[in-house]
């Protein structure tokens, strides 16, 4: 199926061949499935759920809440997705639309340096991975793998290693472009449940089939209000979790073959795919309390702590190999485009995509992700600076425009086109923008809203949506359409 032709009359600021309308649509309902596992089954996300558990809910309820939260996820993706869905064009370029041709630049440069975190992240997490796995086939290697003896700005020799051998094979992939990135997840995503399977079945066989989950009882019976906060809590830090890949799944969904085989993936690949994960995930953590006498939330630990070392290597492999599937697909790929869409005449996508990769050098990612409160002060942070503009996108489109769009305005830098609004900037989605992260980020870094910083997501989501309708109401001619078309 081929998509929207290349704008007739563009300005070469804001447009190049990366950026432009797709030309073929490729993407069927099975590839955003795989996408989804490879979003999900990495090192980052069995360490997100796993924390989960420990939150000190019964886990009925914390199923309860993967489920609840991650159908907001999945609702949200189908709304992203229609814009760029029906004009071909990534985030940087629809989101055009609500700031403006220019004003843009500043949201898409937020989500840009958003992804270089995450992206960093993902790198080291896979990049752990074969540290730990150095140490076992290589035990004289061990003092230089820990950083206080030899190391450089917290990481240690081996790390720097294994990190920039990770950094190095994702950018081989990236560089092939995406119709590669798409076959590399179609099996990065399932070889995971393969290697989860086989480790899960050499812990039953080791506990001669016995498995409890005793160990994640509740003692205390918590009241409806302590449940409920509970839910909630763990159902923003799963939205927290999402919030990147909401906002990036336009940069995908303009290669659908059809809004129906999107939807059919998100169906599968989110509710269905992350409680299959989640039980395996538990599964996982519980045999490890018998086998090695203490709870393991670390799927790269319990791989390597096995007494088979083809086992050891087979399931390193495979962690590596799913986590660069996440970080390409969720983080290599929108930073790049951000990156291009600064100065799209200059900056090509892969040029943009080796900004990113260098800066997540720069961002020593090894000291965002290392512990429990890290990993939730990570998720806040970050979730409360995607959400306002998630919510922006959404309002402005479905509400104030009611789902009109021009995508030859969208690349115009003609004052008297559609989305030129003040300069190139809309004023009133940048004053929202501004109003819902400072909410979100306050609720992390206020000491009176510190019982309910899991919430700073949703308070910049809610806070966002509601400055910009009201905002669009006070200044209507600030957010209409000059030509408005179906």
């Amino acid at each position: 199926m081929s998509g929207p032709s290349s704008p007739q009359t563009s300005s070469s600021s804001l447009i190049n061949d990366d950026l432009a309308p797709v030309t073929q649509r490729t993407w069927g309902g099975k590839d955003y499935l795989f996408l989804w596992m490879s979003n999900i089954h990495s090192v980052a996300g069995y360490v997100t759920v796993s924390s989960l558990f420990v939150m000190g809910l019964p886990l009925e309820d914390v199923f309860l809440a993967l489920l609840l939260g991650i159908l907001v996820v999945q609702v949200a993706c189908n709304l992203v997705a229609a814009p760029s869905f029906r004009t071909g064009a990534p985030f940087p370029v629809v989101v055009r639309m609500t700031f403006g041709v220019y004003g843009a630049i500043l949201a898409a440069l937020i989500r840009g340096l958003i992804a270089i975190g995450w992206y960093g992240i993902q790198t080291w997490l896979a990049s752990n991975a074969l540290v730990v796995l150095a140490v076992k086939l290589w035990p004289a290697i061990e003092p230089w793998a820990i950083a206080s003896q030899h190391g450089f700005v917290g990481l240690s020799l081996v790390g720097w290693v294994a990190f920039m051998t990770v950094w190095t094979l994702q950018i081989m992939v990236f560089w092939n472009g995406m119709d590669a990135i798409r076959h590399f997840i179609d099996w990065a995503g399932p070889i995971i449940y393969g290697m989860m399977a086989l480790l899960d079945g050499w812990l039953l066989f080791k506990t001669g089939g016995h498995v409890s989950f005793h160990m994640f009882h509740v003692a205390t019976h918590p009241t409806f209000t302590q449940q409920f906060s509970g839910i909630v809590n763990a159902m923003a830090l799963i939205f927290a979790y999402f919030s990147p890949i909401i906002l990036n799944f336009g940069d995908f969904a303009r290669y659908g073959v059809s809004m129906r085989a999107i939807r059919s993936g998100n169906f599968w690949g989110l509710p269905f795919n992350l409680l299959a994960f989640a039980f395996l995930t538990l599964l996982t953590i519980a045999l490890t309390l018998p086998v090695f006498g203490h709870l393991i939330f670390d799927p790269v630990e319990t791989v390597v702590k096995t007494t088979s070392l083809t086992t050891a290597l087979l399931g390193v492999l495979t962690v590596v190999t799913a986590t660069i599937g996440i970080n390409i697909s969720a983080n290599f790929v929108s930073a790049a485009f951000d990156f291009s869409n600064i100065a799209p005449n200059r900056l090509s996508w892969r040029q943009g995509g080796l900004i990113a990769a260098t800066g997540a050098i720069i961002v020593t990612p090894w000291n965002l992700y290392a512990r429990p409160e890290l990993v939730h002060l990570t998720l806040d942070v970050l979730g409360s600076c995607i959400t306002p503009m998630v919510a922006i996108l959404l309002a402005d489109y479905y509400i104030v425009k009611k789902k009109h769009i021009q995508p030859e305005a969208l690349y115009s830098s003609d004052r008297h086109d559609a989305y030129w609004y003040q300069g190139g900037i809309n004023p009133v989605a940048i004053s929202a923008l501004v109003a819902g992260t400072l909410c979100g980020l306050s609720f992390i870094f206020f000491a009176a809203f510190a019982e309910y910083r899991n919430l700073s997501c949703v308070a910049g989501f809610m806070t966002a949506l509601g400055c910009y309708l009201l905002l669009a109401q006070m200044f209507p001619h600030q957010c209409t359409q000059k030509k408005a078309v179906a």
